[in-house]
């Protein structure tokens, strides 16, 4: 009886840690402080040194709690990667994901030596186990309060972060084998097994992307297990290619870009199971992570860390990221917000993990410097993103609508959703705008009533109109059926009196209009600019500053700007993201 009596304590101990980190998320958004940041602290705060007194440190089941999580997390960073927005920063964000992590630790290195007089392979392996950007982070923080940025920095951002991870953990391995007196081979047989453990991961996670899309799609399983399936074909996919020498992180990473990018039946729910498991798996991960933390062995360590920190943030990072992004012509301002959001999370101290599992002398000092650096980063750098963003001149005007919607699968039909709406009174619909040219009204529920489209006639408000969209527009939907306020934003404070087709060359605008604006975009049409710089594709209401003049979308067609409203201003701007 005592056992189980154990067994019960622990389950409601694991209970309440949730439901604690549950309310954190609640505080920690009011006060707009980086979730992860307090899930961390949480941690401290329920640990040895803190009011909870919990005592713990199992490394190894923190290790395959971290293992698993970081699995989970990326699968979710592909899942949300469309192939035709990040198309041209691929090469780039590889080229940061691998060179730019050696430079980056090979600094990083340099200071550790300074500051915490380590000899220099333990210095090389501190600066590798704190190189890499956390992918939980950079896609959570990206994602959260409404930020978007200029597509090739968000993509940028994005792919890097998804990808940086094997170059560290295959270097962290490496230096803390060497280091414990195990590691037996040479530069050039490190090197091939490098390109093997990235080749083996290419191959692996696009075949299995590509499986995980054809079981999907031919097996019609019953309601709620899709999801399952496709989460537990990413964990597989993680181990198997690991247990084959491969790289797991971008195995599961690249096949939740294949998944993404295909049509697939019960997507939907996938994407709304995926977001409750990467939520539940930060929160695990950083829970527990602060649970094996020692404030009191912290302080010892505590203003050498924070100088490595520091000289992380506004050195190592930035020289790396200027070195790597130089030969792709980014701008200034793109290069300095890339460097500036090189968020480290849970990967930075789960590798420190790793030096803790072999016993190695200093396993502590790495483990807790890797604390401080991360603690740091979330504070200064997570809770900055939004006003780098803006400072950099990066993030894109974009007031996502106050729109309730629902979203259903059709069963067989692959390219097709059902879209629900509540039709709110004052709304765009309302007032005559026209629907997308694919989208067609299936039924209306009203006065609890169910009507066919020729019974229901012209849409009422409070009405509930159900569309079918192809996949993916529902975005473009949303503003047709926004609050009326919502609705009429863009027309009356942005629209202006013009309207012009979206293929109207920028060039001949601005002479007509006498504007400003850099010789190379005189080519370049009003829709193919918006095409360009959103992080997703444009949406109503979305705006551009052209010297003193504003483009705003109007109308769009086919995923394409088919109409722009100009609006002239008092002051001259530049073009945002001039280059």
């Amino acid at each position: 009886m005592e056992h189980l009596h154990d067994i019960d304590v622990r389950l409601l101990g694991g209970a309440l840690l949730i439901l604690a980190g549950i309310a954190s998320s609640l505080l920690a958004r009011r006060f707009g402080a980086p979730l992860l940041l307090v899930f961390l602290l949480l941690g401290l705060v329920l640990g040895e040194d803190g009011i909870g007194h919990i005592q713990y440190s199992d490394t190894r089941f923190t290790y395959f709690v971290g293992s698993l999580a970081l699995a989970v997390i990326l699968f979710d960073g592909g899942l949300r990667t469309r192939a035709a927005h990040v198309r041209g920063s691929v090469l780039p964000s590889v080229v940061l994901a691998t060179l730019g992590v050696v430079i980056t630790a090979a600094l990083t290195a340099f200071a550790s030596m300074y500051l915490l007089h380590l000899p220099l392979l333990e210095a090389l392996l501190l600066g590798v186990i704190v190189a890499s950007t956390d992918a939980a982070a950079v896609f959570f923080l990206l994602r959260a309060g409404g930020l978007h940025l200029e597509r090739r920095t968000n993509a940028t951002l994005e792919v890097e972060s998804g990808s940086n991870d094997p170059m560290a953990v295959f270097l962290t391995i490496a230096l803390t084998t060497w280091i414990a007196g195990e590691q037996s081979a040479g530069p050039v047989m490190l090197a091939m097994r490098l390109v093997w453990a990235v080749g083996f991961g290419l191959v692996a996670g696009y075949l299995g992307g590509r499986l995980m899309v054809w079981t999907l799609n031919k097996f019609i399983l019953p309601s709620g297990l899709p999801p399952w399936l496709a989460l537990s074909g990413a964990v597989a996919l993680f181990g198997f290619t690991n247990l084959a020498g491969g790289s797991g992180y971008l195995a599961v990473y690249l096949a939740g870009i294949v998944v993404a990018n295909r049509p697939i039946r019960a997507r939907t729910d996938v994407l709304s199971v995926q977001d409750a498991a990467t939520w539940f798996a930060q929160l695990i991960m950083f829970l527990l992570l602060g649970l094996l933390a020692s404030p009191h062995k912290l302080l010892g360590v505590f203003w050498p860390a924070l100088g490595v920190a520091a000289f992380l943030m506004f050195v190592a990072r930035p020289i790396a990221v200027a070195a790597c992004l130089f030969p792709f012509r980014y701008r200034p301002a793109e290069v300095g917000f890339i460097a500036w959001t090189g968020l480290r999370g849970a990967v930075g101290i789960f590798l420190a993990s790793i030096p803790l599992l072999m016993n190695l002398p200093n396993a502590t000092l790495y483990f807790n410097v890797a604390f401080v650096v991360v603690f740091a980063s979330l504070v200064v750098q997570g809770w900055t993103l939004a006003r780098a963003a803006h400072w950099f001149d990066v993030a894109v005007p974009r007031a996502d609508p106050n729109t309730r919607r629902i979203q259903l699968d059709l069963p067989g039909q692959l390219e097709y959703d059902m879209v629900g709406y509540r039709i709110a009174p004052g709304s765009a619909v309302l007032r005559g705008d026209a629907l997308p040219g694919r989208v067609r009204l299936a039924m209306v529920v009203r006065d609890g009533r169910v009507l066919l489209p020729e019974d229901a006639e012209a849409l009422k408000a409070n009405d509930y109109a159900y569309f079918l969209a192809p996949t993916g527009q529902a975005p473009r939907l949303d503003w047709l059926f926004a609050e009326g306020s919502d609705a009429r934003l863009a027309e009356q404070d942005l629209f202006g009196s013009f309207a012009l087709p979206g293929d109207v060359p920028l060039g001949e605008l601005a002479a007509f209009y006498n504007l400003s604006i850099p010789s190379r975009f005189s080519a370049t049409t009003a829709s193919q600019l918006f095409d360009e710089r959103f992080d997703e594709q444009p949406q109503v209401g979305d705006r551009l500053a052209l010297g003193k003049a504003v483009l705003v979308v109007r109308t769009l067609k086919d995923d394409r700007v088919a109409q722009v409203g100009l609006k002239f201003t008092g002051v001259g701007e530049r073009l945002i993201g001039g280059r």
